[in-house]
């Protein structure tokens, strides 16, 4: 079997999709299933990849990536990536699509439907109301009617990572297969957390703290406004506390999220480290005490499941999918989406020690049993040969 996945970027500056695509193809790797993924050079606004080969396969071990140069920012146009397209696409079995409001997108799609290709479309969570009407609401709502929505209309299936999307979805009345299949992850190197001091080595001041971690894109819709507002609250009352933010965005917001720690008199107990990639990604797990994802909205929430594998108690809200559900199973702590109730939550599970061990416990036994590879990689198989079929 032979599929292509078409993603906008690769890049880890792009968050949790970047990290699942390999995730997905290393759960596939027992059906023999053949995986080629075209993307574009982005790094980030802008910025490109440095040293990659456009337009040629380049070997990620078990699976190709080919790159091709973005043209713009916006859309992350790229009309090499389209002509390749419209030549191979009829290479391969199936398409499977990840994202939408992309150029990349919309190219596959296109590509696949001229070409009798199936293809299924994961919508990355932007389908949900949040996503829709927060970010660029008037771009998005004339781009869905007149791009996006034809193009779903002509796919075999839809993707989703969670109940929470499948139900935001059903408003645009689709009718092609609907699955859900939430993501996995490789739950064996959490089970063996390197030493606090490997990440301590290059952030010295979060040794012999209590370390509150947040994991993720710097993005508005991650909460990281309310996270600081909440630290900020719990930071006089609880003494050796730091707030550890490992993730990059764009400057002119993290400059805003910066400026609003010193307003708030706190920007000395907050570390600022960045893309962390590596051994170095799971040291930030190590050394924390608490993990915290606040997003406002969360097709799935692979950081947040990233946590749980590791042990850690988690606090979320209830628009992040992965979070609604373990919470019904006891395995995370959901709070208001605001900073005072944010703030209590923290301070629960720094005062209960017995609290947060239970939490942390259950929260790695469901990443184990629920969130595997292995879980992923048959529900995927199974996907792709319904639409073939």
């Amino acid at each position: 079997m032979r599929v292509l996945h078409v993603i906008p970027s690769l890049s880890p500056t792009s968050g949790g999709p970047s990290f699942a695509l390999p995730a997905m193809v290393r759960a596939l790797d027992p059906h023999e299933v053949s995986i080629v993924a075209a993307t574009t050079d982005d790094d980030g606004p802008g910025r490109r990849m440095e040293g990659v080969r456009h337009g040629v396969q380049v070997s990620q071990g078990n699976w190709n990536a080919i790159y091709f140069p973005k043209q713009t920012e916006f859309y992350k146009v790229s009309l090499p990536l389209s002509a390749w397209l419209r030549l191979h696409v009829r290479d391969f079995d199936v398409v499977h699509i990840h994202a939408l409001f992309s150029f990349a997108s919309l190219a596959a799609g296109r590509a696949a439907a001229a070409n009798g290709v199936p293809f299924i479309v994961r919508p990355l969570g932007v389908l949900n109301r949040w996503g829709m009407e927060n970010r660029r609401r008037r771009v998005k709502a004339l781009s869905f009617r007149l791009l996006e929505l034809p193009m779903l209309r002509r796919a075999s299936a839809m993707h989703y990572t969670s109940r929470i999307e499948l139900d935001d979805a059903t408003r645009f009345g689709l009718t092609c297969l609907q699955r859900v299949i939430p993501l996995g992850i490789d739950v064996a190197p959490f089970a063996s957390l390197p030493a606090p001091t490997v990440f301590a080595h290059d952030h010295p001041e979060t040794s012999g703290t209590r370390n509150i971690l947040f994991f993720s894109r710097l993005d508005v819709k991650k909460g990281l406004d309310m996270l600081i507002a909440a630290f900020a609250l719990l930071h006089p009352k609880e003494a050796g506390l730091r707030l550890i933010i490992c993730g990059d965005g764009d400057p002119p917001f993290v400059a805003s999220l910066k400026q609003q720690a010193v307003e708030a008199g706190v920007e000395e107990s907050i570390t600022w480290a960045g893309q962390v990639v590596g051994d170095q990604r799971f040291a930030a797990f190590a050394t924390a005490q608490i993990f915290v994802l606040p997003s406002h909205s969360e097709n799935f929430g692979i950081a947040l499941l990233e946590a749980m594998a590791a042990g850690l108690p988690c606090i979320s809200t209830d628009q992040v999918a992965l979070a609604a559900d373990a919470a019904s199973q006891g395995a995370v702590m959901i709070a208001e989406r605001e900073p005072e109730a944010l703030a209590g939550a923290m301070r629960e599970l720094i005062e209960s020690e017995p609290r947060s061990k239970a939490l942390g416990q259950a929260a790695r036994r469901l990443a184990q049993e629920q969130y595997s590879l292995d879980a992923m990689g048959r529900g995927l198989h199974q996907l792709y040969q319904e639409v073939i079929e």
